[in-house]
């Protein structure tokens, strides 16, 4: 989050330079009611454009994020062409001289090589053609050169090279935050593989074992424990989406629920208190279920030398106003909290911390540092873990219902 509001600083700087440049290139002496001075409708106006320009530019240097940006960029300019490049091509072409492009190329070399700025005369024999001088501007990620801003004029101009070099250092934030976007998405994914190779192989070993022994004396108990492995694989390994709904998380963790059951019989008992008004919250995939298998290892598999120890686990979801309350609960074992302080902070990660900070984390990418979990634990007094979620955040969408095929 901090990264991302230093790139917004450094992204809206070149901006209030090119719109105080744009603003005395347009200024006029009468007064524009409600707006202030004429520079400052320039430079309201600039910003105003660079925010249309910037939406595809966050999704990285493409052909198609070219061609939606680059009209934009270059009415920040003022110029009568632009052009943006990668390292071996011209993406797309905006205004008139289109017929420069190979000759544009050519000349890219150079800066592409050094990562500096240049300018340069365009030969050209259209007599009525106004381009014969372009200003190239490298856009640089990590200190890469990915491509260039090159813009297009009748005549050599230093003012133009200036707010070429901005507008250009503006569009490589933009693209810095893409790469930034590119690899949150590749480390959520990451996790998620993570949280999937932690599914307990006991886990799925007594599934299949408990199935087994109900498939000569109650075949149709098989037939249904089957079906709730079935639906439960399929939701843990699905394929699209980071981000699922309430009601589908508890519908998985219904399916896991049913299969310890099976195992553990009256051993086990569970309470679900679910308000209807949650159901629909988006939240990240697999965010839920590894706390409700932390709670079972703790609630029931992890009282030792109690076989015929009982347990129960409460899961609660409550409407909070622009929250959803979360609340799951054994009266297992507990756990010392200082392991468990280990454990978050990733320092140590035994069988019986099952996804606890791989879900903190997560949640704390996603919401923000204030909404990681709240765990009250101690030895021998069970655990309670509370995951808050807000209704509403922006780019958390579920991907939709999964259905059984």
């Amino acid at each position: 989050m901090s990264g991302f509001i230093a790139g917004l600083c450094v992204a809206i700087l070149p901006l209030l330079a090119a719109g105080f440049w744009l603003g005395r290139r347009t200024a006029r002496p009468q007064t524009l009611g409600g707006l202030g001075t004429p520079v400052e409708h320039a430079t309201f106006e600039t910003l105003h454009t660079a925010s249309l320009a910037a939406p595809p530019l966050r999704a990285g240097l493409t052909e198609e994020t070219a061609r939606k940006s680059a009209r934009r960029l270059r009415s920040l300019l003022g110029t009568d062409a632009l052009c943006l490049t990668d390292e071996k091509d011209v993406l797309v072409w905006d205004g008139v001289g289109d017929h420069h492009r190979t000759e544009i190329m050519e000349l890219l070399a150079g800066p592409l090589e050094s990562g500096r700025g240049e300018a340069f005369p365009l030969t050209c024999e259209t007599p009525d053609c106004p381009v014969r001088w372009a200003v190239v501007a490298p856009l640089t990620v990590d200190d890469r050169v990915h491509g260039a801003l090159v813009a297009c004029a009748p005549r050599e101009s230093a003012v133009l090279v200036r707010a070429a070099g901005e507008v250009a250092r503006w569009v490589s934030v933009q693209l810095e935050l893409a790469d930034l976007d590119q690899s949150r998405t590749r480390l959520i994914e990451a996790e998620i593989k993570a949280l999937r190779a932690q599914i307990s192989p006991h886990f799925i070993f007594n599934s299949l074992a408990v199935i087994a022994s109900f498939v000569r004396t109650d075949p149709e108990r098989a037939r249904e424990l089957l079906l709730e492995f079935a639906d439960f694989t399929r939701y843990s390994f699905r394929r699209h989406g980071d981000f699922t709904t309430l009601a589908d998380e508890l519908h998985a963790i219904d399916h896991y629920l049913a299969l310890v059951r099976a195992r553990f019989g009256d051993r086990l008992s569970v309470t679900l208190q679910i308000a209807p008004e949650v159901l629909p919250v988006a939240l990240p995939f697999l965010c839920l279920q590894p706390l409700v298998e932390n709670a079972v290892k703790h609630g029931l598999e992890g009282k030792a030398g109690s076989t015929a120890g009982k347990s129960h686990i409460s899961i609660t979801a409550q409407d909070a106003g622009a929250e959803a309350l979360v609340v799951i609960e054994d009266d297992g074992a507990g756990m010392d909290p200082a392991v468990l302080r280990r454990i978050l902070a990733g320092e140590v990660s035994p069988s019986g911390g099952i996804g606890l900070s791989n879900v903190d984390d997560r949640l704390r990418q996603v919401y923000g540092d204030n909404y990681g979990l709240v765990i009250e634990t101690a030895l021998g007094a069970g655990m309670k873990i509370t995951a808050r979620l807000p209704k509403y955040q922006p780019g958390v969408h579920s991907a939709g219902r999964l259905t059984r095929e």
